[in-house]
């Protein structure tokens, strides 16, 4: 018994031996790709802070003390008319396509997870064939503009306001809910619109915030689209303006003071793409505590 007992310590002992290596290579591995995160990150941010003064390297500006920052480029883009017109037209974009793309999307996922719906499963193949088989960028240029939708901010979002994949993750989460509370609800004599209304849409919260973030995301960092669709300088968004600000440090170091004054235009680029990212960075802390349980249970059944 002495033996067998202090044979199966040992190899306890060697798993948790194990164990730990296997811990200790995955720690070095996460710290790495943290840093291999942080780097251009940080990189970014100091470059948005750099004075105009500052001579020097890249690798120098990285390490460069706060009290010699400058928020010259800041102010620039803040005092820059253009820019607050850009970030205003994002902003539309994002709350109006989101809204929008949740109104579609909503129903149509309720739709395809009622039990003993008629065609369900025809329906089910009809939603996703544009998934499968993408119809091309003329084809929708033209119902766009056949639509008149051309320089109107509802170009960007209209067109791909239903997404086939965030509409099937939806409604495998409606499938997930309990048939017992909308039959009882039927029994009651509830139209199905009250059912999604009062019953559905409160207890999916998790999956509206996930479909949500995932819509945001795509419509924030539009660039097709708005380049498309969207001819007038009064209507371009972030990522038309970030792609004329990259053009024009390829051809100047400085930015023309009727643009965004003396500063370097290197810091301007810079502090443009970390104020861009400002709307989803501070959204997306509130919404990560359903992202998981939303995408999780949208995706996996049973």
């Amino acid at each position: 018994m002495m033996g067998k007992n202090s044979k199966g310590s040992s190899v306890a002992m060697k798993k948790t031996g194990g164990d730990i290596v296997f811990h200790t290579i995955l720690d070095i591995f996460l710290v790495v790709t943290l840093v291999i995160i942080v780097i251009p990150l940080w990189s970014t941010i100091a470059l948005s802070f750099r004075p105009a003064t500052f001579i020097g390297n890249s690798l120098e500006g990285m390490f460069l003390p706060p009290w010699k920052w400058s928020n010259q480029a800041y102010a620039a883009l803040l005092g820059n008319n253009g820019f607050i017109n850009a970030f205003v037209n994002s902003l539309k974009i994002l709350v109006f396509g989101v809204a929008t793309a949740l109104v579609l999307t909503i129903p149509i996922a309720y739709g395809l997870s009622i039990d003993g719906l008629p065609g369900k499963k025809f329906l089910n193949i009809f939603v996703l064939i544009p998934y499968m088989f993408n119809v091309g960028l003329i084809p929708s240029y033209l119902v766009v503009t056949k639509l008149g939708l051309t320089n109107h901010l509802a170009a960007v979002f209209l067109p791909v306001a239903v997404s086939t994949y965030n509409c099937m993750i939806m409604r495998n989460f409606f499938e997930g809910i309990p048939n017992s509370l909308k039959e009882s609800a039927r029994i009651d004599g509830a139209p199905e619109w009250r059912i999604l209304l009062q019953i559905i849409i409160p207890l999916s919260k998790p999956i509206l915030m996930t479909i949500g973030l995932f819509y945001g995301v795509s419509f924030w960092n539009d660039f097709m689209h708005a380049m498309l669709y969207l001819n007038k300088n009064e209507l371009q968004p972030l990522p038309i303006l970030l792609r004329n600000i990259l053009l024009a440090s390829g051809m100047n170091e400085y930015v023309e003071a009727s643009a965004f004054g003396e500063a370097p235009i290197a810091a301007i680029k810079a502090a443009s793409v970390f104020m861009s990212a400002i709307p989803m960075v501070i959204a997306y802390p509130f919404i990560q505590k359903y992202f998981t349980k939303g995408t999780l249970a949208g995706s996996v059944k049973g």
